[in-house]
């Protein structure tokens, strides 16, 4: 793609996305720019990635057409402020910064808000993105090219993006456990702890895989590997016993819960 990308602020979601995107080949390293308060990370994406870091705020701007805000929430204000988007596609990865409060900073301007996970880190991540009214179809679609270049990416309503975080966002934290929890059962049994943890993990990785590979209900992939009266129905009933179905649930409803109290909390106090 013909343009230049900014990141203001170099920490681990803006290098797992300048990763991606050279590895994708969506643009070159001198078609990306990155500045942070920080020199060693500068130094850092300089190193490994050969891209071009700059002095100042107002050169990124100055260099790139689209610009990534991957910045901590409290520092959002002062990182912003004095500059002039204009001509710019801004895309925030901001956690908890709406596109209201985000357009009270950057102005009347194409603005992308989006969620990636954790797993945007090596490669398989899920993003949420939404816009504001200022964002053309080319706007939207580089934004996503930019996002699926470490995974998958999607457009939402922002009123979604509660219901967003407690799933795909704390998401990953669910099914660690879940695979620490495979494992330990696997050690129980006798296994040896590694041999435990790799059956659990590839098993888990398998398995999402098939679901997004076949596009079939996860109840069918189910029933298909729980034979009558064999090993897989037995344990599945001591799973539905226990209320694990309904224990995600309360889990996805608690962190959504907590996501938009946390973001009221943020808008009082901006």
């Amino acid at each position: 793609m013909e343009f230049n990308i900014g990141f203001l602020g170099a920490g681990a979601m803006a290098e797992a996305l300048i990763d991606g995107l050279l590895k994708v080949r969506l643009v070159a390293p001198a078609q990306i720019i990155a500045y942070d308060i920080r020199r060693e990370r500068l130094q850092h994406l300089q190193q490994v990635y050969g891209l071009e870091p700059v002095a100042s705020r107002e050169e990124l701007l100055h260099k790139a057409e689209v610009i990534i805000l991957a910045v901590k929430h409290q520092n959002i204000h002062e990182v912003l402020s004095g500059l002039n988007f204009k001509g710019k596609l801004v895309i925030s990865i901001v956690a908890g910064l709406t596109l209201a409060r985000l357009a009270r900073l950057a102005g009347e301007v194409p603005l992308v808000r989006a969620m990636p996970n954790t797993p945007s880190l090596v490669g398989e991540g899920m993003a949420a993105l939404a816009k504001n009214e200022y964002v053309s179809q080319a706007d939207l679609d580089k934004a996503l090219a930019i996002f699926r270049s470490v995974g998958q990416a999607l457009v939402l309503p922002e009123e979604q993006f509660d219901a967003v975080t407690g799933l795909s966002g704390s998401g990953p934290a669910y099914v660690y456990l879940f695979i620490e929890a495979l494992a330990d059962a696997g050690v129980k049994q006798g296994l040896a702890r590694q041999v435990a943890l790799q059956l659990a993990a590839q098993t888990v990785l398998g398995s999402a895989r098939m679901v997004l590979a076949s596009g079939e209900h996860p109840a069918v992939l189910k029933d298909r590997v729980a034979s009558p009266a064999g090993t897989t129905i037995a344990g599945l009933a001591v799973l539905e016993e226990q209320g694990f179905r309904g224990t995600i649930m309360r889990a996805v409803e608690a962190a959504s819960l907590r996501s938009q109290s946390l973001g009221k909390e943020k808008s009082l106090c901006k």
